[in-house]
């Protein structure tokens, strides 16, 4: 990467220092992404185009796909993971969460950080819907990362812009009047943001900024039993769903664990909880944890009774990817609708 760096640097100046042959050409080619996906997404949206990719041996039906290979899905959760896939991307909701509120959306910030300068970061936000739907607005590039704090935030400017152009493009798209707008960031928000998010709320809508990330370091629970051997105790997980309320703006959502509906753990690790904290505005702790609960469930690509994360974050990356994959790709023909990103 440093070579071709440096020999991008001397074609600009009109130096040639040696020949990669005719068909490279173009070295800006180096400079973007070399997932195949993330270059499809990027260069068909400028065309209106959602696209599902598929491999061949998710199509492959043999008796040896159907007892299960190693690295592929069952053929019962590939065919709902393609029949949601599609009818979602062709502009249908496969389902919504019983428990949405009228006029209640949640915004989640992502941050992707480009390769050539590494403090500079793209900031997206997600804006997700009562009915399930998703809607993304991109804002600015700027210095948005800190390697003091590890963390991604928003100048006042910044702040107030995103969530301004995230308002207008849903208002433009559904136009059904604002209550409650929630914040979900994984590095929290800063006073300054908030004060620019809050510039930007429209008048009589309640706006609350909540941390939500993985609790990696922190507590763990077990589902109490009375095994005659008490060394065997408490090794069963936790239900999923399961809400430890520290504090009145603070608890942990176990995301993953056991599903009665299935009877069984279908995770590897121990359920590491979400931690959430609410960090500005006023909201009832439990509200909270219900919705964040509800949004694991939004993921229409894949077969699952719900992800360890909610929508708001857990795509944070993949926009970044594909904004960033092609550069080529207008500005003004990024598309707003989250089903070209999925």
């Amino acid at each position: 990467m440093k070579a071709l760096r440096a020999v991008l640097a001397d074609r600009r100046s009109g130096q040639a220092r040696f020949d990669f042959g005719d068909e490279l050409e173009d070295l800006e080619q180096y400079g973007m992404s070399p997932d195949f996906r993330r270059q499809l997404k990027a260069r068909v949206m400028q065309h209106d185009l959602p696209v599902q990719i598929v491999r061949e041996s998710t199509l492959r039906v043999t008796e040896k796909v159907r007892r299960g290979l190693k690295g592929v899905n069952p053929l019962s959760d590939r065919l709902w993971n393609m029949g949601t896939a599609l009818f979602y991307k062709c502009g249908r909701k496969p389902w919504k969460t019983p428990w949405a509120r009228d006029g209640v959306c949640y915004v989640g910030l992502a941050y992707r950080r480009v390769e050539r300068d590494r403090r500079t970061a793209c900031c997206a936000a997600q804006m997700f819907l009562d009915s399930g739907d998703g809607i993304v607005f991109v804002g600015e590039f700027g210095p948005w990362y800190s390697d003091d704090s590890k963390e991604f935030h928003l100048s006042r400017d910044a702040a107030r812009d995103l969530l301004r152009g995230t308002i207008e493009t849903y208002m433009n798209q559904d136009g059904r009047e604002l209550k409650e707008i929630f914040l979900h960031a994984r590095s929290g928000l800063n006073s300054e943001e908030f004060t620019g998010f809050s510039d930007a709320c429209p008048e009589g809508v309640d706006l609350v900024g909540i941390r939500v990330r993985k609790d990696r370091l922190g507590p763990r629970l077990f589902r109490h039993d009375d095994h005659p051997n008490a060394a065997r105790r408490g090794k069963h997980p936790v239900l999923r769903g399961t809400f430890w309320q520290r504090t009145k703006r603070h608890g942990l959502l176990f995301t993953s664990g056991f599903k009665p509906r299935i009877a069984t753990y279908d995770g590897w690790e121990v359920p590491i909880p979400l931690s959430i904290t609410i960090q500005y505005g006023k909201a009832d702790i439990l509200q909270v944890a219900t919705d964040i609960l509800g949004l694991t469930k939004l993921n229409y690509n894949s077969c699952q009774l719900g992800e360890s994360q909610p929508i708001t974050v857990k795509y944070s990356d993949r926009i970044g990817e594909i904004l960033l994959a092609n550069p080529d790709v207008p500005r003004e023909q990024w598309r707003h609708n989250f089903k070209y990103y999925t």
